[in-house]
């Protein structure tokens, strides 16, 4: 029996490459556009802890330090392209601790 290939991601934070399911992906939804396709409204960026959400996405590992060394060095900025505010940050460290 073919055994299953397991997707492998880079943390945002270490630098690592670990098992998809070992990391918690960061995403971007995607903008909202009208019907003459003018940007209305700047997607959010927020944890994604079921994998499912549409959009943008980054990873980085299921503990606190990973995710602060990835905020402090930018990278999530970098990897979306948009300016995050500190109040997203403090909500995705909240979630992150809420779901350890």
């Amino acid at each position: 029996m073919k055994q299953k290939k397991i997707p492998l991601r880079k943390c945002t934070g270490c630098g690592e490459m670990k098992p998809k399911r070992e990391l918690v992906r960061v995403v971007k939804a995607p903008d909202q556009k009208d019907e003459n396709g003018v940007v209305t409204a700047k997607g959010q960026v927020s944890l994604d802890l079921t994998g499912k959400k549409s959009g943008r996405g980054a990873y980085v590992c299921r503990n606190r330090l990973c995710l602060e060394k990835a905020i402090k060095a930018k990278r999530f900025e970098r990897a979306f392209g948009i300016k995050i505010p500190d109040e997203i940050y403090e909500a995705m460290k909240k979630e992150m601790e809420d779901s350890e």
